[in-house]
């Protein structure tokens, strides 16, 4: 499980300083804490699911500023769908529903979510969005505006969505690592039919 080290990877100064940190430190839980969503949501979807780790390849300067995995029915990579990710900034870490980095049929995904925004609106209280993946901005979703979040999704060449729950750093769930785990088993349950939506 996450502990108060894993956030200080981000302290560490240097891309591959950095990065050797995530893989020493950070990714070995990403798998561990994986193969238990895996398994979980496979039961709930009857479909095979595939762990990809988030490897910064791009990255020939500047350290990422947060590291995550993916889970997702493609084996060849994870980005081209809807897919659940598993991620930690500095502050906290995330568990989303995610579209990103402009998969085909974006804008038939952005219409199908808003003709069924009550999948949305209906999600626990505490449910955020982010509308970009390289920025640690979300929205309380209840909050939010959602409705515009799906139209710039639709309408906006590089517009993104993500949907589910973070625990920030300083929660007491890191003190019972048992209870965290089984908040993001309770995340992305609840996350299974806006996926479900989108499988088309």
């Amino acid at each position: 499980m996450f502990t108060q080290e894993s956030f200080k990877v981000f302290d560490i100064t240097g891309l591959d300083e950095r990065m050797e940190a995530i893989r020493e430190k950070i990714q070995p839980i990403f798998k561990e804490l994986d193969e238990r969503i895996k398994k979980e949501l496979e039961k709930e979807l009857n479909e095979t699911l595939f762990i990809h780790l988030a490897q910064h390849r791009r990255r020939s300067v500047y350290p990422p500023a947060n590291t995550w995995s993916a889970l997702s029915n493609n084996k060849r990579g994870y980005k081209m769908t809807p897919h659940f990710q598993l991620g930690i900034w500095p502050e906290y870490v995330f568990m989303y529903l995610s579209i990103i980095d402009q998969p085909p049929k974006k804008e038939q995904m952005a219409d199908l979510l808003l003709q069924n925004s009550l999948l949305l609106t209906q999600l626990p209280v505490d449910t955020v969005m982010n509308t970009d993946h390289t920025k640690d901005n979300y929205e309380y979703i209840a909050q939010a505006n959602v409705k515009q979040a799906l139209e710039r999704l639709k309408n906006v060449k590089k517009g993104e969505f993500q949907v589910g729950r973070i625990i920030t750093r300083d929660s007491e769930l890191w003190q019972e690592p048992e209870q965290a785990l089984e908040y993001m088993l309770a995340t992305y349950r609840c996350l299974v039919p806006c996926y479900q939506l989108l499988q088309f």
